[in-house]
């Protein structure tokens, strides 16, 4: 009888038959082979000299690991075989100067397909596959990734650079323990900045990737992850140049939309019981929000012409924007925990309206550090949820105070309806 798969579905598995290392051989000449099949289209495709291909990977793969089966624990034959093979490496590099200024990406993977090899004999399985796959991505997405470096400029890679290394650095050390009256939690400060700044530059990366492309649409769904009210004040301003009205308002009501998605995100990572009570609603609100603002944006104007995308947004990650945000959080905890004390759940609400009128993050921020300690739950979710209706609110006189007058109207209404939708669940829901 045979040894069935998983789930016992009847079917016999036929890695039975192999010995132990015959189903490392496998995965090695597996992935080597997958290595080698890109590096051959990529050959195929240029008219220079390009090193190896589906037969050179996959020897390279199985001369790492025989090098490492034959080591043993002893890692110095191992480190004699990637050297020779370094050396073949080298040669071709050197050759392949001979044709032109080329790159040493072929001769790279081949080191760290030998790696793949050696990491498969001794047991790293996911280690080794995810190297392979990693290096799969690296190579198809060389287009992309080169595209994307020559659109940044270098004072936002040193940005980046700053930023990762107080984040890489930084953080680590910071203590993760409540200080003073207020419970201020250094690494949980600094923590929130990180993922606040992190989404905000994921939308911003996706804005330069896809600049001049995808209209005003596209513009107000990747603004609003980045910032729904920087979104509404800057359709605002073009829609008094441009006089479309229902394309420009339906853009600015999905960017709110945006917004609630962006919320939901944050507040899921850190406190996973007030995310799960906020999620349906917000998901709700946010697919209404996108999907009427869409269906409006359709509604044809009687200008007609193509608008041009042209809000290129600043880098999140500047150091002194996070440490700006750094200090309001800082700020909205103290008011917080000042408000439960001496207000109650009024003060909460009271200071979520106030708030939604300029910066909703921090306070949203601060809710997600209060809820279940300081705060119940439901007066975290409902003071969250005045809070996003009372920013709906101040973008809708936004609108109508920079664009033109209908549009102004037309974006106050909807945004005035969306608020009003986020505070429904209030009543029906009981939060």
């Amino acid at each position: 009888m045979y040894p069935l798969l998983d789930g016992g579905a009847g079917l016999p598995n036929p890695l039975q038959f192999l010995p132990p290392d015959g189903t490392k051989i496998v995965l090695v000449l597996f992935l080597s082979f997958l290595v080698g099949l890109e590096r051959e289209e990529h050959k195929a495709t240029s008219a220079e000299y390009s090193f190896g291909g589906v037969r050179t990977f996959p020897l390279i793969g199985l001369l790492g690991y025989a090098t490492s089966l034959l080591s043993g624990t002893n890692l110095w034959f191992v480190a004699i075989g990637f050297c020779v093979t370094g050396g073949f490496m080298l040669l071709s590099y050197w050759r392949k100067l001979s044709w032109s200024n080329a790159g040493a990406t072929s001769e790279i993977t081949g080191l760290a397909t030998f790696v793949v090899g050696a990491l498969v004999q001794h047991d790293f399985y996911w280690i080794a596959t995810t190297l392979a796959v990693l290096s799969l991505l690296l190579l198809e997405l060389k287009d992309l990734l080169e595209n994307l470096a020559t659109k940044m400029a270098p004072d936002e890679i040193f940005t980046v650079a700053k930023f990762l290394l107080l984040t890489a650095v930084i953080l680590p050390i910071l203590p993760d323990q409540s200080f003073g009256p207020f419970a201020l939690n250094p690494f949980r400060i600094w923590l929130v900045v990180v993922a606040v700044s992190g989404v905000s530059y994921g939308s911003y990366v996706l804005q330069r990737v896809t600049r001049l492309r995808g209209g005003i649409v596209l513009a107000a769904i990747l603004g609003g992850a980045y910032s729904s009210t920087v979104m509404t004040v800057v359709l605002s301003r073009r829609a008094a140049q441009e006089h479309r009205p229902h394309l420009f308002s339906g853009a600015i009501l999905m960017a709110s939309g945006m917004m609630y998605l962006r919320i939901a995100a944050l507040v899921a990572i850190f406190n996973a019981p007030l995310g799960a009570r906020l999620a349906p609603v917000f998901l709700t609100l946010s697919g209404g929000a996108l999907v009427g603002g869409w269906l409006w944006s359709r509604v044809p104007d009687d200008n007609t012409h193509d608008v041009e995308r042209k809000f290129t947004p600043t880098n999140p990650l500047e150091l002194r924007t996070a440490l700006f945000f750094a200090a309001l959080f800082v700020g909205m905890l103290v008011a917080t925990r000042l408000a439960v004390q001496h207000l109650g759940s009024a003060g909460i609400y009271v200071l979520g309206a106030v708030m939604g009128l300029t910066d909703v993050d921090p306070y949203i921020m601060g809710m997600t550090q209060a809820a279940g300690s300081i705060t119940p739950l439901g007066i975290a979710a409902t003071g969250i949820l005045v809070a996003a209706a009372s920013n709906n609110i101040a973008k809708g006189f936004y609108a109508l105070t920079i664009g033109d007058r209908k549009t102004g109207r037309e974006a106050l209404l909807a945004l005035l309806l969306l608020a009003l939708a986020g505070l429904t669940p209030l009543v029906v829901m009981g939060f």
